[in-house]
């Protein structure tokens, strides 16, 4: 695989809104290779909504409890099986997989951060610090890392500043924790500062819930990243 084009969202455990998404024209005109879905439909028995076009990957725990998971990955099938595979994580929100090429590697944690806890930013710390080599080097070409999905915190470094409502005390340290992880694991905002990402369902006020973080090192092999408010 020489372009890797990834599809975000969180799509609030909805079966149309997975559905659509699917389906989605823009899978197809933009070329997109990977889809990162937070709080995916799933069914009864814990499975969730694809087509025979995409390999669906979920959590390496979830057979432990398949209606706890929150992170679901899907990967075209036309992609290579040789050219990707997926690495354990011990909890049911992070979805992981490596795909390799001549040009390097790169790890992709799909995440959903519970807003009401610090575990997940916990684990992602710990993931890489035991698995530093493992996700930094390559035998050929290039490490990259880039964490995404539902973040569920707010900071002035990527919501509007003067949007105060969002910056409590408790919500600026917990969001301080999360910069603190990114800088440990060597990333940087691949999204821009100040793009928002969720519509709030009642104050139908914007903010920024969703991230992007890619290693500090990768910039130049970014092509764009963007969000699509309409959808």
């Amino acid at each position: 695989m020489h372009k890797l084009s990834i599809w975000q969202q969180n799509v609030n455990k909805s079966p149309t809104c997975q559905h659509d998404i699917i389906s989605n024209s823009h899978l197809i005109t933009k070329g997109i290779n990977l889809v990162v879905l937070q709080e995916p439909a799933l069914s009864g028995s814990g499975l969730t909504i694809a087509s025979r076009d995409w390999i669906s990957i979920y959590p390496s725990i979830h057979a432990n409890n398949p209606l706890k998971s929150r992170s679901i990955t899907l990967i075209k099938a036309s992609v290579s099986s040789d050219s990707w595979n997926q690495l354990d994580f011990p909890s049911s929100d992070v979805t992981v997989i490596q795909v390799t090429g001549d040009w390097g590697k790169i790890t992709v944690f799909n995440v959903y951060n519970d807003g009401e806890s610090k575990e997940t930013v916990r684990q992602l710390t710990d993931y890489h610090r035991t698995n530093k080599a493992n996700l930094e080097r390559t035998p050929r070409g290039e490490a990259h890392i880039i964490w995404l999905g539902n973040f569920n915190r707010h900071h002035p470094y990527w919501d509007s500043p003067e949007d105060s409502r969002l910056f409590t005390n408790e919500a600026t340290e917990a969001a301080e924790k999360l910069i603190g992880a990114i800088a440990d694991a060597g990333l940087d905002l691949a999204l821009p500062s100040g793009t928002p990402t969720h519509e709030h369902s009642v104050t139908k006020r914007w903010s920024r819930l969703d991230q992007v973080f890619l290693s500090a090192h990768s910039s130049a092999m970014l092509i764009s990243c963007d969000t699509f408010l309409e959808e």
